[in-house]
């Protein structure tokens, strides 16, 4: 949501050496984009059709733009289709074609119903109610399980960046209240660490359990849906990313959470002010009644193709009914008319949300994604995945499903570090899927891996706009964030390659 990525650009703190690094890298792809993408039209491209040939030059300087964000990564999503019409590959109606795909309108629905949450304050109600709960008491090691729940439950239905920034200024409170005359403690300054560490690193890892969590979910779905024919369904996603994220959750508690709080107990002030942050909110409004209810509708129906034919097969009529009239894109988009007509006040003509608050929705990740659909197709149709799989499957003879997983997912969790999440998705998925193809296996648990490891990125603030947030709060030391998220980079390899491999089954 554009409101979210306000609010995570104001928390988002750089070093000076940071500031001059992202300068840099902005400067060094402004002027390698263009140099790579003439060098590679001049150059002889034996093997490839012209279209080939003119594509490879646009998805360089694509791929240097998108790492470097050296422009808008919307506006590099917009330049290739551009390019490709220019240099004849396709024709405009082609070239602009995956910008109306309906995952395009599952994108905007679960958008616009996430928007309405932030609006109407549902999302905080659902924090608060949670972290207020008498159950978490003095215990710091139950609030901070709680807190790193709370921020994965919310972020695999809203924007990572967006649960973070919500998050972030309560865990502040907290450390704020409990901290006072304790500034000097070693105890208390690993606690603050942790609180503020998994605030994002819960975000992230709570994203990858619905296909709506994150935008790389839904590329990666997408990409396997087009460029492999391979559907999965919500549920068949859940199926996987939720067990993927308890595994994660579990090592998070056992590794930071728990040695953290182990020696701190929390002040009745500490708890007070969460309490009062949740009676500032008022009773229920019908505003969030009517959220929960859009929001429920929606779940219901991502989720009742898959619960059909769970129980009656998929060869059952109702649930090849089911399916036909209710994918995921038509259930998004159902979820988010009924924030248009039902209504807050029905004497003032007022509802759920208005199309002003619709639009703050993201539409440059929308342009991202529809921008990274028309070069995979592209790359597709004029043989160039094809050419390019078979050139690296001749340097990593007999690879099968597992070494193939095994290199993508790493890929994908070293470019996250550098690059967005989304951006390293756009690129190492369908990489994935030409080069699986090319070695004549699957290429769902390769790309799997790769979409899934394209969510990590815990080592640096420039890694990922949460982990910029919490860097900001001054309590995370750029060293202990880069030797915790490297752990946790190796931790999230072992987890999603295991489980892509293990559990890939589940998701067809």
């Amino acid at each position: 949501m554009r409101r979210a990525h306000k609010a995570s650009e104001a928390g988002e703190a750089f070093s000076p050496a940071e500031e001059l690094f992202n300068r840099r890298r902005r400067t060094f792809g402004l002027l390698l984009g263009p140099v790579l993408f003439v060098g590679i039209l001049l150059l002889p491209a034996p093997g490839l059709s012209d279209n080939a040939h003119k594509l490879s030059a646009v998805l360089a300087v694509m791929v240097v733009l998108w790492m470097t964000e050296a422009i808008p990564l919307a506006a590099t999503a917009l330049l290739g289709p551009t390019l490709t019409v220019l240099l004849g590959v396709a024709d405009t109606r082609t070239a602009f074609a995956s910008f109306a795909h309906p995952i395009i309108f599952l994108f905007i629905g679960s958008f616009m119903l996430a928007e309405a949450m932030f609006v109407h304050r549902l999302d905080r109600r659902m924090a608060y109610s949670a972290l207020a709960s008498p159950w978490i008491g003095t215990s710091a090691l139950r609030l901070l399980v709680v807190y790193a729940s709370v921020a994965a439950v919310l972020s695999a239905w809203m924007s990572n960046t967006a649960t973070t920034a919500m998050l972030f200024p309560l865990g502040v409170a907290v450390l704020t209240e409990l901290g006072r005359g304790r500034s000097n403690d070693p105890a208390f300054r690993r606690f603050a660490m942790t609180m503020m560490l998994v605030t994002s690193f819960a975000a992230s890892i709570g994203g990858l359990a619905t296909p709506v969590g994150t935008p790389p979910n839904l590329i990666g779905r997408a990409l396997l849906l087009k460029n492999a024919n391979i559907d999965i369904s919500f549920s068949g996603w859940m199926a996987l990313g939720v067990p993927v994220v308890i595994i994660l959750m579990g090592a998070l508690t056992l590794w930071m959470l728990y040695p953290a709080a182990r020696s701190i107990r929390l002040s009745p002030e500490a708890t007070a002010a969460v309490r009062s942050e949740l009676r500032q909110l008022g009773p229920v409004s019908p505003g969030e009644r009517n959220v929960m209810v859009a929001f429920g509708v929606t779940v219901f129906l991502w989720t009742l193709p898959g619960l059909l034919a769970l129980v009656l097969g998929q060869a059952h009529w109702i649930a090849q009914r089911a399916t036909a009239l209710f994918p995921e894109a038509i259930a998004a988009l159902i979820g988010a008319l009924l924030l248009f007509v039902l209504p807050v006040s029905w004497r003032a003509r007022r509802f759920t949300l208005t199309w002003e608050e619709a639009t703050n929705i993201d539409w440059g990740i929308i342009l991202l994604f529809g921008g990274g659909l028309a070069m995979g197709g592209l790359a597709d149709s004029t043989g160039l995945a094809d050419s390019f799989g078979r050139w690296v499957v001749s340097y990593v003879p007999g690879a099968g499903a597992v070494g193939l997983t095994v290199v993508f997912t790493a890929v994908a969790i070293l470019m996250s570090e550098a690059a967005s999440n989304t951006a390293a998705a756009t690129v190492v998925v369908p990489t994935a899927i030409a080069v699986a193809v090319a070695a004549g296996v699957s290429p769902l648990e390769p790309a799997l891996g790769a979409t899934l490891g394209a969510s990590m990125g815990f080592m640096m603030p420039i890694s990922t706009p949460p982990n910029a947030i919490v860097y900001s709060s001054g309590f995370i030391p750029i060293g202990t964030m880069m030797r915790y998220g490297i752990v946790l980079d190796f931790v999230g390899f072992v987890v999603i390659v295991s489980s892509v491999l293990g559990l890939g089954w589940v998701v067809r």
